[in-house]
This record gives C-alpha cells, structure tokens and sequence, in this order.
C-alpha cells in the first residue's frame, strides 16, 4: 500500500507564521520535524501511534499548509490509512482548523484587530500534551522539549520511517506508568513533578482519568485538579490544547498577570468575561502582544 493524501478544508485567515513557531519551538527530536527550506515551502512530520478497539499500529504522517486552497495537505503512512479518519481529526484539533476565526474576531474586538488568523494549537495525542505540560510547569519552553525528548528516549518505542530524523513514538501511559520516580530523576525532573507525572499515566492505565474520552472540559478539569501536583494553570493548559475548551483565561499565568499590573488573579479573571465565549484566543493574543495594555 502506498502513502496516501488528503485535503483538509479550513476557514481563512490563518496566520501559519505564528502556529509555525510555536509548534517549532516545542518540537521533540525523534519525533517530530519541521522543514521550511524544502521546495515545496514549510512541512511539518511526525511520529503516531493510534490504539482503537484492541488494534495498535504506529507510523508517520506529514502536512503542509496550501493557503492557495485554504486548506492543509496531509500525507501519512501506509500503515496510518485504515485509521485515517482518526488522524484527520487529530490534524484538525492540532491546527484548530474548524475554528471560525471571523466569529471569533467579531466577539474580541480591538483585541483581535491585527491578529484574525490566530489559531488555537491543540495536539496530536492528549496524554502526549499532559506530559508536555506537566514537565513544562516552571521550566522554559526549550527545557521542558529537552525534558519530553529524554523521556521519549528513555521508554518510547523506536520506530522505522522514511525519514532520519523521525525514529521513536511517543511514550503510552503503559511505558510511563511502568517507571520509577528515580529513573526520571536521572533526566533532570524534579522528584514530586516524576511522581505526578506517573501518578497521571496510572491513573489512565487503570481507567480512573479518561483522558482520551473527556466530553466536558471542566469536568476533566476537576479530575485533573484532584491529582497529587497538577494545580490550576497546568489543568487549564491541558483543557485548552488536549480537549479544545476555547473559553478559559488564563488569569494566574505569569505573563498574562504582567499584562495587567496591579491586579489581582480574581480581577483579572473578571475583566476577562468581556472576551466570552473565545477566553482561551484571547489568552493567545494577550501572550503574543507584549505592548497590549488593559482599557
């Protein structure tokens, strides 16, 4: 069987320069690779492994973005096309192509006067993104990489592609659950971050967090709260990008409160009901505008 594409449709603008970089910035060697020198323009790759209904498989898949078409050209593996209607909505969440970015603009405002083609960034798989973000919890943006990249390294199965860079699959919950505290101690995470992070992968082993199946952000939310070192931001974070929850603000991050000196989380938690039902873009958009200023 031969590797296989396919158009994704999405609603213009789309500003791709943006989502670009900061999926680039986060990208895990092995896993992941992005190449904008290639003849074709800008292509993103990566590794997947899908389970559905006992049946596991793993392999690859590349997209691109065809602004002319309005639409991302996605390409994956052989061994990926009997599951394909699993990574198209995969790919879309990632790229929040199904977001109405001339609705969302209408109800921002001034805030999103220069910036309608700001997407959402989701992700391909969310116990991947509940990793990210919990080794990301108080560490740079390259350090918590460095972290998921050692982890992938230390327990995530290899995995053979056409492409050099691409050679491992992302940890399951199985593999990190399997773990010692110690052994992630040994990559340079902080032992209660070590603990919370198997903690996480046991507790979707045994069926108690339904990462995959959540519904209802702040229900999942609650859940996620209730586990040992998981605290608000870290919850929110993961609603936002694993489950697509548009209307959370991010009131206790450190740069947004930078946006709003002299005030209070709960005050700024208050001004941000102006931008409901879209709070999660507006977050985006106060993170990307550092001469931004509330009225």
């Amino acid at each position: 069987m031969a590797n296989a594409k396919y158009l994704l449709p999405y609603n213009p603008p789309y500003d791709w320069g943006w989502m670009t970089a900061f999926l680039g910035a986060r990208a895990l060697a092995g896993i992941e690779q992005f190449d904008d020198q290639g003849p074709e323009g800008f292509s993103y790759k990566r590794t997947l492994a899908i389970k559905e209904e006992d049946v596991s498989v793993s392999g690859w898949l590349s997209w691109r973005p065809r602004e002319s078409l309005h639409a991302v050209e996605l390409e994956v593996s052989p061994s990926l096309v009997p599951h394909i209607e699993t990574v198209k909505r995969r790919v879309r969440n990632l790229l929040d192509l199904d977001a109405d970015p001339q609705a969302i603009a209408q109800a921002l405002g001034p805030l999103a006067e220069e910036a309608a083609g700001l997407r959402l960034p989701g992700c391909i798989d969310s116990f991947e993104l509940a990793v990210r973000a919990i080794l990301g919890q108080l560490v740079s943006v390259k350090m918590a990489a460095t972290f998921c990249t050692r982890l992938a390294r230390l327990c995530g199965e290899t995995v053979d592609t056409p492409y050099e860079a691409l050679t491992h699959l992302f940890p399951t919950p199985a593999r990190v659950a399997a773990l010692e505290v110690d052994a992630l101690r040994a990559l340079g995470v902080q032992a209660k971050r070590a603990a919370c992070l198997i903690n996480l992968a046991k507790s979707i082993e045994n069926g108690e967090l339904p990462l995959y199946g959540i519904t209802d952000a702040r229900q999942g939310m609650k859940q996620l709260l209730a586990m040992p070192g998981i605290g608000g931001w870290t919850a929110s974070y993961i609603a936002m990008r694993a489950w697509g929850e548009r209307d959370l603000f991010l009131h206790s991050d450190y740069l947004i409160k930078q946006r709003f000196p002299n005030m209070t989380p709960g005050t700024i938690n208050r001004y941000a009901e102006i931008w409901k039902p879209w709070r999660s873009y507006a977050t985006l958009l106060i993170w990307n505008s550092p001469n931004w200023k509330p009225e």
